[in-house]
């Protein structure tokens, strides 16, 4: 796998407004991230989803800015919540890293992975509902193991 077009990413709701705290905003964000892969705008590596910001790790596809990859995800899900002229959802851009090598990516991944975990929203990865490491997740957004 070459990680030239290989991103870490963090977006942070409005104010880090806890609004994936409740369930339908969080699935809301996952339908979001399947829509938007489905027609492969973009390879979903990991993902995670917390209750003010996400962290994703995906590859745009070549003809897609990662701009242009973040507009789609940030923009189409304030659409679908129906705040796209009712107030801000999120914060102003996005950071990002370009994934450099392997360890690098695995370092990332980890981290996605444990974050929910590191904030005691759950006991093991796996038992976080939104994040690419609950159980079946993994085949539905693509998940792509280092090498």
């Amino acid at each position: 796998m070459t990680f030239d077009r290989t991103f870490f990413i963090t977006t942070v709701t409005w104010q880090r407004t806890p609004l994936f705290r409740q369930a339908q905003p969080a699935e809301l964000m996952m339908d979001v991230l399947a829509h938007y892969r489905e027609p492969k705008k973009y390879v979903l590596h990991e993902f995670v989803i917390m209750p003010d910001h996400l962290h994703l790790l995906l590859t745009p596809t070549p003809e897609i800015s990662l701009e242009r990859t973040m507009q789609l995800i940030k923009g189409g899900f304030s659409y679908r919540l129906g705040k796209a002229n009712a107030g801000f959802v999120w914060q102003e851009s996005f950071t990002n890293h370009r994934i450099r090598d392997e360890q690098d990516y695995v370092h990332h991944a980890e981290y996605i992975r444990m974050n929910p975990v590191r904030a005691h929203l759950a006991e093991r990865p796996e038992l976080y509902p939104y994040s690419s490491a609950s159980c079946g997740r993994a085949a539905i957004y693509g998940r792509v193991e280092a090498s």
